[in-house]
């Protein structure tokens, strides 16, 4: 179980595991101040898959997010949540624009690049090459559409919004995953991503993270394979 984060009492629990898409929440809410602690979901006895779990999140995925409200799934729902719940909105004029690249970051990036993390769910054993190729390149589109966002919108792709994490940790595990499968990606061809990435390293809450997570000293301009203290990656 992990101790208390963000200001005052944690009002949300969020179930994680190291390196995984609860890090987002995780970083969003350190960046926002919102409390919360952490409760590990040990992928090495296969707690996702659990009755208890499985009541929090029904699709066994990871994270899920306590709330006063009830549980609540999803890494973009989350995200949607606590900006509501927290008036984190930005300026009026900018609230399409976000919720866009929000919905572009969850459905189909993020969406994409699972297919590259796990090819067997997705294509049979002999076509896992093309799959690969295919799905890497969608992602160097969407990588190219998500750095011509962050150039057009900087105030929405800073730390402290909700884009900033979330696009953080695509590019961060694009460098690292699949294991021998990741030649296609170079950070330094998204200017605007990488100065992003940049910008989270530098921040205090990544820091705090980084530590808790075993993620390295610049987990995002150079990542490294996590080796947390408690709890698996993968």
């Amino acid at each position: 179980m992990g101790g208390n984060h963000g200001e005052g009492i944690p009002m949300y629990v969020l179930h994680y595991a190291p390196d995984n898409a609860s890090l987002i929440v995780r970083l969003f809410c350190e960046e926002a101040g919102i409390a919360y602690r952490t409760e590990l979901v040990d992928r090495s006895t296969g707690a996702q898959d659990s009755a208890g779990y499985r009541r929090l999140n029904p699709a066994g995925l990871i994270p899920a997010l306590e709330t006063p409200d009830g549980p609540i799934a999803e890494t973009g729902a989350i995200l949607l949540w606590l900006t509501d719940r927290h008036g984190l909105w930005p300026d009026p004029a900018l609230t399409g624009p976000f919720l866009q690249w929000l919905f572009y970051l969850s459905n189909s990036a993020h969406a994409d690049l699972r297919r590259l993390f796990y090819p067997e769910q997705y294509a049979p054993p002999g076509s896992m090459p093309a799959h690969h190729d295919m799905a890497a390149a969608r992602m160097v589109t969407h990588f190219g559409l998500l750095d011509a966002a962050a150039m057009q919108h900087p105030a929405l792709f800073t730390p402290q919004s909700a884009l900033a994490p979330y696009a953080a940790c695509l590019l961060r595990w694009s460098a690292l995953y699949p294991r021998g499968g990741t030649g296609w990606f170079a950070l330094e061809r998204w200017p605007s991503l990488l100065a992003l990435a940049q910008a989270m390293d530098a921040r205090p809450g990544t820091a705090r993270i980084a530590l808790a997570e075993g993620l390295g000293d610049r987990p995002f301009f150079a990542p490294t394979y996590p080796k947390p203290p408690e709890g698996r990656a993968t």
